[in-house]
């Protein structure tokens, strides 16, 4: 298991569907949550937030990437891989 990071940039953190979806087809196990912010992106399996967050629903706006739900934060996340 790699070792835990942290960071204090604002980060959007989402599920990614079309690889949940991959992951019971195929029998694989590749990570299925991203963690965003303005120079990186991590696939994940755990994030744990500390501090406040929200959750938004964007239907009609959704990111670059195509989601419509996600959580913001600025606070220290600790990922897993």
């Amino acid at each position: 298991m790699d070792k835990p990071k942290k960071s204090k940039k604002k980060k959007r953190i989402h599920v990614i569907q079309h690889i949940i979806r991959s992951n019971k087809k195929n029998g694989t196990d590749h990570p299925a949550i991203s963690v965003k912010t303005y120079n990186s992106n991590d696939y994940v399996k755990e994030v744990e937030i500390h501090g406040p967050c929200k959750v938004i629903y964007s239907p009609d706006k959704p990111l670059s990437c195509g989601a419509r739900v996600w959580i913001e934060t600025q606070a220290d996340v600790t990922m897993v891989k």
